[in-house]
């Protein structure tokens, strides 16, 4: 019924019509949120001191598959997948903790407000972090969309990201667990742990909601979540969550969220209030979890100064 109701509005097309840029009503038009990108309440946020490459320590290995594609889930596209295996893993060594960024890029880049293989390599070679392998998983590119450089991406891109993250089904943990880590798997030679708390999923934005979402509906696969600025709002029906917590019985999972005073707002909602809300149903229902709220926009800066610390939480060392 509630897809319907979301048809019926047209707010299904989410990151389509009603998310287009110049998409105005109210007075207010949702290309605001791209004043948040860049605000002086981020000013005060860096990559955390172990974003940065250190000399003396072993260095994982990053792999890249360009053009990875697979025809039952999500047929028609294809994307990038990069992973990072971490430098003691080999033969004979303990089956490996997992980590998987949505957005995988953005987390990944060396120039970016995470630097995720730098953080893995220090946090590892220190003892505070288990062996991890990091898989980095781009939304999918559907046939016939070419991207730019430095121009926006194309609104089928945009509408294929939705449909993949914002959705609140288990197509994606899926897609994960049948098509994506069976392929790393084999293709790397890497053996994972297969105690859910031994694995987490990580995005920002509708990666942070698409990470939520497939440990929701598989906490027996995925234990542990980090969302930067979810979007747990009216988008395809992530404003449920924190009733949905409230009134299930609690799950297995640990939790981390981090948004800030200048997140978005837009025609589907406020994310600050609605990861406000998300943390306050996570309190009610006992869960394990972190709020960060501070004062940035809807970036990974306030996510990047505090990711080393995030991933001692989520794993503490003995």
């Amino acid at each position: 019924m509630q897809l319907e109701v979301f048809q019926a509005l047209g707010l299904d097309k989410a990151w389509g019509d009603h998310h287009s840029f110049d998409f105005q009503v109210n007075g207010r038009a949702n290309a605001e949120i791209e004043q948040a990108l860049n605000t002086l309440g981020d000013v005060q946020y860096h990559p955390c001191p172990e974003a940065y490459e250190r000399e003396g320590i072993a260095k994982g290995e990053v792999h890249v598959f360009r053009d990875w594609t697979e025809d039952k889930f999500y047929p028609h596209t294809q994307r990038k997948i990069s992973v990072y295996v971490p430098a003691q893993s080999g033969e004979g060594a303990q089956p490996l903790n997992l980590l998987v960024f949505s957005d995988g890029d953005g987390y990944l880049s060396s120039k970016g407000s995470i630097r995720a293989a730098n953080v893995l390599d220090n946090l590892i070679a220190d003892g505070l972090l288990p062996e991890t392998l990091g898989v980095f998983v781009n939304p999918g590119i559907p046939e016939g969309v070419t991207f730019v450089k430095n121009a926006r991406p194309d609104p089928k891109a945009n509408q294929q990201r939705s449909f993949e993250y914002d959705s609140c089904t288990p197509d994606y943990v899926e897609f994960l667990l049948q098509r994506v880590l069976p392929f790393v798997s084999k293709e790397l030679g890497v053996v994972l742990s297969e105690q859910a708390a031994d694995r987490a999923i990580c995005g920002i934005s509708s990666g942070g909601i698409c990470a939520f979402n497939a440990a929701w509906h598989r906490p027996d696969q995925f234990g542990k979540v980090i969302s930067h600025c979810g979007s747990f709002t009216n988008i395809r029906g992530g404003h449920n969550y924190p009733y949905l917590i409230r009134s299930t019985p609690r799950k297995a999972l640990q939790v981390f969220l981090q948004s800030g005073e200048m997140d978005a707002e837009i025609v589907t909602g406020s994310w600050p209030l609605a990861n406000q809300q998300m943390a306050a149903a996570l309190a009610f229902a006992g869960y394990p979890h972190r709020f960060e709220f501070g004062t940035g926009g809807h970036n990974l800066r306030h996510g990047g100064a505090l990711f080393a610390d995030t991933l001692k939480w989520l794993w503490p060392a003995d």
